[in-house]
């Protein structure tokens, strides 16, 4: 059977998946916000919408899905427009495996402690994560009428997002917050993560998507300065920066992801199980 593959927001990871797929027969329907997005997008052959809140999808667009990728953030206060606009789009019964992707930042901060699907959610110090986590527990809420399967991804890098494109653009900062460490992901890990999803679908799973080693983000810019052998730029403590509100927010939420269940239940053995593997590969 050919998948009929549905993306509700077309980024850089949903979009690079959807074309790996298509590679190998699949049809790709997805939603994008812009007009200009959609022109590029649909000259691929991909059917594509706009679709946000406050514009409806049309009524013959993604029918007929097989499978599809939530990939929207929370829009706002209100939710989610994927639950709120186009849910019928999921109920219709050719629809055999639903994804969504949401963050490891529903966890909040554990002091550095590992975390893993079974740990409970406490995001209160980020209004971003209490809003991620509210429309998590709403998607969770209809494991038993849809075939769901929710991804929580740890910070993610891939081509044109990583490091080494920091320091290149001058961007790149070293701060430092004792005992801070974050959890990040390749962006091609999360794609063959999704793949194994799709061949053996585990209705109700929860996954985190994290690499193995947690790790400052001060470490990763140093590794990146030295595959592009130019000097790191200085240590700065984040209590001396002017740093804004979110940013120290992002700073004090302190957690070490375990991400176990990807390779017991589906048998992903990740492609860069560290920064070091996944920075050298971009460079």
């Amino acid at each position: 059977m050919t998948i009929r593959l549905g993306v509700f927001g077309l980024g850089d990871t949903a979009c690079a998946w959807a074309e790996s797929l298509a590679g190998r027969g699949a049809e790709v329907a997805g939603t994008v916000r812009t007009a200009e997005k959609q022109a590029r997008l649909g000259a691929r052959g991909w059917e594509v919408a706009c679709f946000e809140r406050g514009r409806a999808l049309p009524e013959d667009a993604l029918r007929g899905l097989t499978h599809v990728l939530v990939s929207i953030p929370p829009d706002s206060e209100a939710g989610d427009p994927v639950l709120d606009r186009a849910l019928d789009r999921l109920r219709e019964p050719t629809v055999q495996w639903v994804g969504y992707l949401s963050s490891t930042g529903v966890y909040g901060d554990h002091q550095g402690a590992w975390v893993d699907e079974e740990t409970p959610l406490r995001p209160a110090g980020s209004e971003r994560a209490r809003r991620r986590a509210r429309v998590e527990a709403r998607w969770l809420a209809l494991a038993g009428k849809l075939p769901l399967h929710v991804f929580r991804l740890a910070g993610l890098y891939g081509p044109g997002r990583n490091a080494v494109e920091a320091v290149r653009a001058g961007r790149a900062r070293r701060l430092d917050a004792p005992g801070v460490v974050f959890s990040r992901i390749h962006r091609d890990d999360v794609l063959q993560v999704l793949d194994a999803s799709l061949e053996q679908p585990r209705p109700g799973a929860i996954y985190d998507v994290a690499d193995r080693e947690p790790a400052p983000y001060h470490e990763v810019v140093a590794y990146a300065c030295e595959l592009l052998g130019v000097e790191p730029p200085p240590l700065e403590r984040l209590e001396d920066v002017d740093a804004s509100p979110a940013l120290r927010s992002f700073y004090r939420d302190r957690k070490r992801v375990r991400a176990e269940r990807i390779r017991s239940e589906l048998g992903v053995e990740l492609r860069y199980p560290t920064y070091r593997e996944g920075l050298a590969a971009l460079l």
